[in-house]
């Protein structure tokens, strides 16, 4: 082999590292619904660091309500973006495990990579972020070595390896596996449209310290009603039961407000929330725990404008 020869395979080479290490930026982001009481969290963490020390670590939530896959959903949607892209989240909230659930890696258009079990944990940041490609984990390759009698701990033995690793940049998202359509498991809910002066929504998730009530109707969307800051609202929440019943939960009238204490202690007001979405409150009180409305793909809301 002449040296020219040597020179352009080494460029070759040079290239192909490079693109790993710029695609991955050797940060890892972790979700689940462990809690912190345990050694679960620690162990995926522990496991991270023996792919790579150099490896930067973080949590997003270990605090999502065991097996609830909207709020994980939810949390991704709410985070991910504000992140570099090259990140790396591990989100693990999987009642399937061990079943025949996909264990996926998803590739959004903003360059982010969402390691996790393909059963509805995706639905949201897939609509907001876009898929650029997805690949089923090889777990013939990327598992944790001695692990492969374990079934019921895949965030350790399978997705903190496998992010690990791409973040390392010791795998490239070719690597991983298979690729698969362009498509995820979604979970159905209420999307945010304007029909006939009324605004219908999805109540997304609780300000969870406060009681706050979150929807997914964004300020776009609500500025048609041409509501001013004063005016009243007409909120009407629904709660949608396995068989169908639509259970009315809640019907009030609130202002619309910038502040909280643009109304007395314990009333209630509508404002955009720090995400530019329309939510709802009592002032120093709890919305959810006084009402009795709670979150997820199964609460609709409805909103008009008082008077109208």
């Amino acid at each position: 082999m002449n040296n020219n020869m040597k020179y352009f395979l080494c460029c070759i080479l040079f290239s192909a590292l490079l693109q790993i290490a710029s695609a991955q930026n050797k940060t890892v982001v972790f979700q689940s619904d462990f809690g912190l009481k345990d050694g679960a969290v620690s162990a995926m963490k522990g496991v991270a660091m023996g792919v790579s020390p150099d490896l930067k670590l973080f949590d997003l939530t270990h605090e999502i309500p065991a097996y609830n896959i909207w709020e994980a959903a939810y949390r991704l949607e709410q985070t991910v973006m504000y992140w570099p892209a090259g990140t790396v989240f591990v989100s693990v909230v999987d009642p399937g495990v061990g079943t025949n659930r996909k264990s996926v890696v998803l590739k959004t258009k903003s360059g982010h990579f969402i390691v996790t079990p393909d059963n509805g944990t995706l639905t949201l940041i897939a609509e907001s972020l876009g898929i650029e490609a997805i690949r089923e984990i090889d777990e013939a390759v990327n598992r944790r070595k001695g692990s492969e009698k374990s079934y019921t701990f895949h965030g350790r033995d399978v997705y903190a390896y496998t992010a690990a690793r791409l973040a390392a940049g010791a795998i490239s998202f070719e690597q991983i596996g298979a690729a698969l359509p362009n498509e995820v498991v979604k979970i159905p809910y209420q999307k945010a449209v304007l029909e006939n002066k009324k605004i219908k929504g999805t109540i997304a998730i609780l300000d969870v310290q406060y009681g706050n009530i979150w929807t997914n109707i964004p300020a776009a969307l609500f500025n048609q009603l041409q509501v001013k800051i004063g005016d009243k609202l007409h909120v009407v929440i629904y709660q949608n039961n396995p068989d169908g019943y639509r259970g009315k939960k809640y019907e009030g009238e609130m202002p619309y407000s910038e502040t909280f204490g643009a109304v007395a202690n314990g009333k209630p007001l509508s404002y955009l929330n720090s995400l530019l979405q329309l939510s709802f409150a009592l002032n120093m009180g709890n919305f959810s725990t006084v009402h009795k409305v709670y979150s997820g793909s199964d609460w609709t809301v409805e909103i008009t404008k008082a008077g109208k």
